[in-house]
């Protein structure tokens, strides 16, 4: 605060005159004229903007103004709207009662790498070092984690794994027990991954080991499982895993089980006929569907009205074969795909 300005100030005047208000902004000065006190105006402010005459002002009355550039100094930012919007979601989904109901440093180190999962992909190094860019190390309380307590973080989740998604189905599969499972591989350049062996290579990386990794999601493709195997491992062999994980973890007494012609060959939908309570939807092999053009069960004049129709099969009781017309297909002449499925959930 300055000194106050000796004797000036700004007048406030209002004056009416034939039912209308006149105002005016005067500067003025107070000054002793013996033992009088007299005003005396320097400028008459009024044509200038509000906000400038109170400026003036409150500037008479001592107090100090700056421009926006002295007056703040700036020592760090941080980004936040990102965090924020993730945060939110997180919250919408119950994401933390999901992890763990128990509030631990554990259960903040799985979120914060979710959310920078999220915002940035990185290795755990790389996150430690860039997550300080924005509040969320912050508001999370965990500024201090370096990688090596994020991957002791990750063990502990995976203890917790089997509960996650057992409360993942309890979500999404009770309700619509329409499980779709399928498999993927990712290949390794190290040596030291106890589950890499050699196998069938997605990525068609000649001389690469591998893991797999199956995956479980509902109807609207929200993740419920994930479980992760040897490279040399084989798709069908994968199904009968997540299948009794479905029955058995899960509790599922009746489901559908979705996967494709190699996961769900006929040996595996004689198995699922044994259990009991399982029906599937899967596609049927080019030789299958040949054979069914062949016997007249399949006409492709069907197409010439519409893109896709069900039909049945004396081969296939109990099942229903729905077809869908592709045009490049039909012109290569290649079978046009069929997938099949049993009729009680679908």
């Amino acid at each position: 605060m300055e000194k106050k300005l000796s004797g000036l100030y700004v007048a406030h005047i209002k004056r009416e005159y034939k039912d209308k208000v006149y105002e005016s902004h005067l500067i003025r000065r107070s000054y002793r004229d013996g033992k009088k006190v007299k005003q005396k105006t320097i400028a008459n402010i009024s044509p200038l903007p509000e906000n400038l005459r109170e400026i003036i002002s409150k500037s008479l009355k001592g107090e100090l103004f700056l421009p926006a550039s002295q007056a703040i100094e700036i020592t760090r930012s941080r980004s936040h709207g990102h965090v924020a919007a993730v945060m939110k979601a997180f919250e919408d989904l119950d994401m933390d009662n999901l992890i763990s109901p128990v509030p631990s440093r554990e259960r903040d180190l799985i979120k914060a790498m979710i959310i920078s999962r999220i915002i940035k992909p990185q290795t755990k190094l790389a996150t430690t070092r860039s997550w300080h860019d924005s509040t969320l190390p912050e508001l999370l309380g965990i500024e201090d984690a370096d990688e090596d307590e994020l991957y002791e973080a990750m063990d502990w989740l995976l203890i917790r794994q089997p509960l996650i998604e057992t409360k993942l189905s309890e979500r999404h599969l009770k309700k619509n027990p329409i499980a779709l499972y399928d498999v993927s591989s990712s290949y390794y350049e190290g040596s030291y991954c106890s589950l890499a062996t050699y196998g069938y290579n997605r990525d068609r990386k000649k001389g690469k080991c591998q893991i797999v990794y199956g995956l479980i999601v509902d109807s609207q493709g929200r993740p419920i499982s994930v479980q992760v195997y040897e490279g040399s491992k084989s798709d069908t062999k994968t199904a009968g895993d997540q299948i009794k994980k479905l029955k058995e973890q899960f509790g599922l007494e009746h489901f559908v089980f979705a996967g494709d012609r190699a996961m769900i060959t006929q040996a595996r939908i004689e198995r699922l006929k044994s259990l009991g309570g399982i029906d599937w939807i899967s596609a049927l092999r080019s030789s299958q569907v040949k054979k069914l053009v062949e016997t007249g069960d399949l006409q492709l004049s069907l197409f010439d009205e519409t893109d896709i129709a069900e039909i049945t099969s004396a081969g296939y009781p109990g099942e229903r074969l729905i077809v869908c017309k592709n045009p490049c297909f039909l012109q290569l002449k290649i079978p046009p795909y069929f997938s099949r499925k049993v009729p009680h959930l679908i």
